[in-house]
């Protein structure tokens, strides 16, 4: 090699100092959150690794960087290799005098929509008033438990179509205001945040990918987790109080009943951690755990390949460590912990999955086929064809939401 190290990097020579780009530290209990807002990466590290990237950071130069870290802990770093590291996480600006390439960075929605707009998202007004207003509405449920709308509030009209079309109106509006209130409050914080369709085992949903968050406060961070629940809270108990007001048996108000029913529906499904919902976020922060998803299944593939051996006679071979082993323990124990969630709530969605969802599409789309067949009104076949299009457009899109996903998640671990 000439001028330049491995991954085309130029040389490291004693000498050298490097230019990081604009990079955010804080402390997370025993290490240190270190990340770069613009790309959406962070990294933690120990004591070192942050008191290296302060002095890096300060244009000292990477000898000088490890004679200090030497007095200071009385341990030898590898700071060239450190450096290195910095460069692969796109930490990095320059080496020397060398501009290091830059990738483009992630995309975000609503990008004209800066920090200083919603800053109000984060003031510690916002939440109070949201439990007042949620207290508000449990006190008139105690007093009038009737207001509660149960199924049938959905069917507010005669008319199915009617029906299913403002139900399926109603429900993307909210869950695309669930998603904007986790972007709005993600952006006050600095995050740029963007939304996109994924899938959760067999649900598609909206999420939005608010990656830097970390680097944020934790109240910010707990805030933009639950911002979207707060949210349907709030709606929820505002549409309570209305329905609490004269008026009842009107077309508004079996409207507004169905609507509550709408707001309420997602929120148990927020429970249901082993999909990576908001709580699941919140849980994580909680526990400190840096991966709890990823974690937790690394552990429960390694139980499983474990009783497999274990049932096989003659095996000389175990199933390995224990991934969870590695890690502190007020991780290793959450981890534990959640492995057993996320295998049981796994193996029961996919049983209902398998038992009930499949079986009832699978009727309902035969049924509409049939429906469009001859020997059948206009009646028969518009209802046949809303289904095809309602159902089976659902199912495509989850399907290839799935697919893009995945192929995106291939090409950035090609990359």
């Amino acid at each position: 090699m000439t001028g330049t190290a491995a991954h085309g990097l130029p040389r490291i020579e004693p000498s050298t100092r490097v230019l990081l780009h604009d990079l955010a530290v804080r402390r997370d209990r025993a290490e240190w959150i270190v990340g770069r807002m613009a790309t959406r990466t962070f990294v933690a590290v120990p004591e070192a690794g942050a008191r290296a990237v302060r002095l890096l950071g300060r244009g000292t130069s990477v000898v000088r960087t490890a004679a200090i870290l030497h007095d200071e802990t009385g341990e030898d770093f590898d700071i060239p290799e450190f450096v290195r590291d910095l460069a692969a996480l796109g930490f990095v600006a320059r080496i020397g005098d060398r501009a290091i390439p830059d990738g483009e960075p992630p995309r975000a929605s609503l990008p004209r929509l800066r920090p200083h707009h919603v800053r109000f998202a984060l003031h510690p007004a916002l939440p109070a008033a949201a439990g007042a207003l949620l207290a508000a509405a449990v006190v008139v449920l105690v007093r009038r438990p009737g207001l509660l709308p149960g199924y049938r509030a959905l069917l507010w009209s005669p008319h199915g179509s009617l029906v299913l079309l403002t139900g399926a109106a109603a429900g993307w509006v909210l869950l695309l205001a669930h998603e904007l209130a986790h972007l709005i409050t993600a952006r006050a914080a600095g995050v740029p945040g963007r939304m996109r369709l994924g899938t959760r085992l067999q649900f598609l949903v909206m999420q939005t990918d608010i990656s830097g968050i970390e680097l944020a406060p934790r109240r910010h961070r707990l805030t933009a987790y639950l911002a979207g629940v707060a949210l349907n809270l709030s709606v929820a108990s505002s549409l309570v109080l209305i329905l609490s007001l004269p008026g009842t048996g009107t077309t508004a108000h079996r409207m507004l009943s169905a609507a509550l029913l709408l707001t309420l529906m997602p929120l148990p499904f927020q429970l249901m951690v082993f999909t990576r919902t908001d709580l699941y976020f919140v849980l994580q922060d909680l526990t400190g755990c840096r991966d709890l998803y990823g974690d937790g299944l690394a552990h429960a593939r390694h139980v499983c390949r474990r009783a497999v051996f274990r049932l096989l006679p003659g095996r000389s071979v175990g199933a390995g460590d224990d991934p969870s082993a590695r890690l502190p323990p007020h991780e290793r124990r959450a981890v534990r912990l959640y492995s057993v969630v996320l295998v049981v709530g796994t193996a029961a969605c996919l049983t209902f999955m398998a038992a009930v969802t499949l079986p009832a599409d699978a009727t309902l789309l035969v049924r509409a086929v049939r429906g469009l067949g001859p020997g059948h009104g206009l009646p028969r076949r518009a209802d046949a064809a809303a289904v095809l299009i309602t159902l089976g457009g659902v199912n495509i899109l989850w399907a290839v939401t799935r697919w893009r996903n995945r192929r995106s998640r291939r090409t950035a671990g090609a990359a």
